[in-house]
C-alpha cells in the first residue's frame, strides 16, 4: 500500500447558473469567513501572536490586512487590505483548497515526475455513469497532458500505480475526509513517494459523461492530473487549471496555452507528433494590454459595462479602476462563446446576447428561460442573418443593428423597424467609415468600436467628438 503524504491539493468545482456566491455556513459572519478563508489559503496564523506593546486586537487586524492584500493581489482585484464587496464575493465563490501563493504550500520544493512512462489504475467506479463512460473519461484526461508531453500513461489492473484513481466518500483514510454534496469535489496528489500522483473523486457529488447540468468528470479528472504531474493553479481564469470549476464544451476541448506552457516547463514538449496545420490552436486568454484587441462586443448591464472577446468577458465597474476577467460559461454555462453582439434593454432590463440567427436574454446574471428565439423577433429582415454590432439609445428606447455598412434602426415601443431604414453606417454617424464591430452607449455618448479603435460620438446629434484607443475603458495592466 502507498504510505500516507499530507495533501496539498483538493480541488472544488463550481457548477451553478453562473459563478454566484455561497452563503457561509450558519452562524458564520462576514468576518469569520473571510478569517477561516485566509487561514486557509494565504497562510493567516489560526491564534494571534503575543507582542509587548501591541495589543493582540491591532497584530490580528494587520495580519489580517496583510494576507487580505496578498488574496486580492492574486485575483486581481483592488489591492486595499480591506474586505470590501468584491473581494467578499470572491471569497464566497466554491473554489479549490490548495493555497493560492506557493509559500503557503505544504509542499516544500518542485515535483514533477522523473520518468515519462507512468501507470494509472481505477481502483473503483461511480455509481453516476457506466464502467466505459468512466474509463474514456479518465484515459481522455490523461491523452490531455501526454498530446503536449514526453508523458506516457499505461493502465494497470492491479497492484499500486504511479496514479491510483479512485471515488470515495467522506472519510476515506488519507487524513483528509470528504464534505458531502457540493463541497471539495476531489482531491489530487502532486509527484511524490508514496500516495502522490493519486487522485480522489468525492462520490457524494454527482457526475457526469457528457450534460453540462452535473459535474464533467472529464473535466475535473484533466484538473486533478495536472496536479498530479506537478502544476499548481494559475492565476489565468481561461487555464485549466485556475482555482474554479468551469464547464467547456468537451468535444471540442483544447487545452488552453497557459496550461501548455505549464506543463512543457516541467517535461518539456511531446516531440512525437508532426506538425499539423489542422490541429486545434490552444487557446490564449485576451489581453487588455495587446493594442490589436478587437472587441467581440460590449454592453452596460445594469450600470457594469460588460467586454466581450471570444469564451471571455471583462466586467468593469464605473467607480474602481479594476477590471474583472471571467469566462463566460463561468456564469452562464448555456450562453454561447464568440457572440457577434450584445446590448441592454432599459425598457426591458434584459441584456442581450446575438450570435448568428440566435438570440439569448440575460435578467440580471440569471438566464431568462424561453430562450435562445430567433433574430427575426426584432423585425430585422429576412436576408440579415448575422449581426456586427447593436446600440441601445436609451433616450428614445431605439435599437440601432450593424449589419455591415449598414444600420437598421428598431422602436422597441411599437415593435418595429423606423421607416427610412436602412441607412449608411456613415450618413448615420459621420466619419464612421470601418466596420463598426461593438457598440454601446455610456453617460449620454455613443461609442462605436471599429477594429482596436472607438468612435466617440454625441448621442443627440451624433456628432463626432473622438478617436480613442479601444481599451480606453479597458485598462492595460
Amino acid at each position: 500500500m502507498k504510505t500516507c503524504f499530507r495533501l496539498c491539493v483538493f480541488i472544488t468545482l463550481l457548477f451553478s447558473g453562473h459563478s454566484s456566491p455561497i452563503a457561509p455556513p450558519a452562524g458564520e459572519d462576514q468576518d469569520t469567513l473571510a478569517e477561516n478563508y485566509l487561514t486557509r489559503l494565504y497562510g493567516l496564523p489560526k491564534q494571534p501572536e503575543q507582542s509587548p506593546g501591541s495589543s493582540v486586537g491591532e497584530r490580528r487586524s494587520s495580519a489580517v490586512s496583510l494576507r487580505l492584500k496578498e488574496m486580492q493581489q492574486f485575483f486581481k482585484l483592488k489591492v486595499s487590505g480591506k474586505l470590501d464587496q468584491e473581494t467578499l464575493e470572491v471569497m464566497k465563490k466554491p473554489r479549490c483548497g490548495v493555497p493560492d501563493i506557493k509559500a503557503y504550500s505544504t509542499f516544500a520544493g518542485d515535483y514533477k515526475w522523473k520518468k515519462h512512462q507512468l501507470t494509472y489504475r481505477i481502483e473503483n467506479y461511480t455509481p453516476d455513469m457506466s464502467v466505459a463512460e468512466v474509463d474514456d473519461s479518465i484515459s481522455r484526461a490523461l491523452k490531455v497532458w501526454a498530446d503536449v508531453t514526453p508523458l506516457r500513461f499505461t493502465r494497470i489492473y492491479s497492484g499500486t500505480a504511479d496514479i491510483m484513481i479512485s471515488f470515495a466518500t467522506g472519510d476515506h483514510r488519507d487524513g483528509y475526509p470528504f464534505d458531502g454534496p457540493n463541497g471539495f469535489l476531489a482531491h489530487a496528489f502532486p509527484p511524490f513517494e508514496g500516495i502522490g500522483g493519486d487522485a480522489h473523486f468525492d462520490d457524494d457529488e454527482t457526475f457526469s459523461y457528457r450534460s453540462p447540468q452535473y459535474y464533467n468528470l472529464f473535466l475535473v479528472a484533466a484538473h486533478e492530473f495536472g496536479h498530479s504531474l506537478g502544476l499548481e493553479h494559475s492565476q489565468d481564469p481561461g487555464a485549466l487549471m485556475y482555482p474554479t470549476y468551469v464547464y467547456r464544451d468537451v468535444d471540442r476541448f483544447v487545452l488552453p496555452r497557459d496550461d501548455v506552457n505549464g506543463i512543457q516547463s516541467l517535461y518539456g514538449p511531446n516531440n512525437d507528433v508532426n506538425t499539423d496545420d489542422s490541429k486545434p490552436t490552444p487557446p490564449v486568454t485576451p489581453n487588455t494590454c495587446d493594442p490589436n484587441l478587437v472587441l467581440d462586443a460590449v454592453t452596460m448591464l445594469r450600470g457594469e459595462i460588460m467586454f466581450f472577446k471570444n469564451s471571455f468577458f471583462w466586467r468593469s465597474y464605473p467607480l474602481s479602476a479594476n477590471v474583472e476577467q471571467q469566462l463566460i460559461k463561468s456564469f452562464w454555462p448555456e450562453a454561447p462563446d464568440n457572440i457577434d453582439a450584445a446590448f441592454e434593454s432599459v425598457m426591458q432590463d434584459k441584456v442581450f446576447l446575438i450570435k448568428g440567427e440566435k438570440v439569448w436574454a440575460l435578467y440580471g446574471y440569471d438566464m431568462v428561460q424561453g430562450y435562445p428565439k430567433s433574430l427575426s423577433m426584432f423585425r430585422l429582415p429576412k436576408n440579415v442573418r448575422k449581426i456586427d454590432a447593436v446600440l441601445y439609445k436609451e433616450d428614445s428606447y431605439t435599437i440601432l443593428f450593424f449589419v455591415n455598412n449598414k444600420v437598421y434602426s428598431y422602436n422597441e415601443g411599437i415593435r418595429r423597424m423606423d421607416k427610412g431604414f436602412p441607412k449608411p453606417v456613415e450618413e448615420v454617424f459621420p466619419g464612421m467609415t470601418g466596420k463598426v464591430t461593438a457598440a454601446f452607449q455610456y453617460r449620454g455618448l455613443n461609442y462605436l468600436f471599429s477594429g482596436s479603435k472607438m468612435f466617440e460620438y454625441g448621442s443627440y446629434n451624433n456628432k463626432l467628438f473622438r478617436v480613442l484607443n479601444n481599451n480606453y475603458f479597458l485598462p492595460c495592466k
